[in-house]
Parts: C-alpha cells; sequence; structure tokens
C-alpha cells in the first residue's frame, strides 16, 4: 500500500469530472503544496462521491469511491476549506460512517 502520513479534507465540494491535474491544481490553491506522503480528500455537493489525491514522493495517486446508497460524512465548517483527519477518521469516512464521532468527540462528558 501507498503510505500516508497526513490526511487532509477539502471543505468545499468539486466537480467530479476534475481529473488528475485539475485536482492538483486545487491542492496547491487550497493547501499550498501537494506535500509527499499526504492524501487530499474532495467530495461532490451531494456528496456520494469521493476522490483521494495522493503524492507518494514520487508521482501522483488518483482514488475514486462512489456510493450507491447514502452520502460520506463530510466537513461543513464554516469559513474552513480544509480540515485534517486522523487515520482511523479516514478509515470511516471511506465507509460512510460518521467520523466526527470518533476520537474526543465520542467522549460523554458531564456538561
Amino acid at each position: 500500500m501507498i503510505r500516508v502520513e497526513v490526511v487532509w479534507l477539502a471543505v468545499e465540494p468539486i466537480d467530479m469530472r476534475a481529473g488528475m491535474d485539475s485536482l492538483l491544481a486545487r491542492v496547491v490553491a487550497v493547501f499550498g503544496a501537494a506535500l509527499p506522503l499526504q492524501a487530499y480528500c474532495f467530495t461532490n455537493g451531494r456528496a456520494n462521491r469521493l476522490k483521494v489525491l495522493v503524492h507518494d514522493g514520487f508521482g501522483i495517486w488518483l482514488a475514486c469511491r462512489r456510493l450507491n446508497q447514502g452520502h460520506f460524512v463530510w466537513a461543513g465548517r464554516h469559513g474552513e476549506v480544509r480540515a485534517t483527519l486522523t487515520r482511523e477518521q479516514f478509515d470511516a469516512l471511506v465507509l460512510g460512517l460518521p467520523w466526527q464521532r470518533l476520537g474526543g468527540a465520542a467522549a460523554i462528558t458531564v456538561i
């Protein structure tokens, strides 16, 4: 498998017709650069399709996934254009699970 150390989430939806070159240009515009061993995730407006662009240090990989039912749980943070995910959150995202509830966000505390 391709080694990925950091997973980034582009909050704004994209046109899924965008290819590798268009997505790479979007990564540079949003994140400043496409850094080695980092993955960049994009979705469409309906959030039923996911594209992941990975820079492995030598080249660029592009993977696509589509959900036939439901949608990917996406970040809708007001004013932000990017977010970072842990590996556990990325694994949940790809399965279509609510990744925001993993880790410390799932803790029940006294109010």
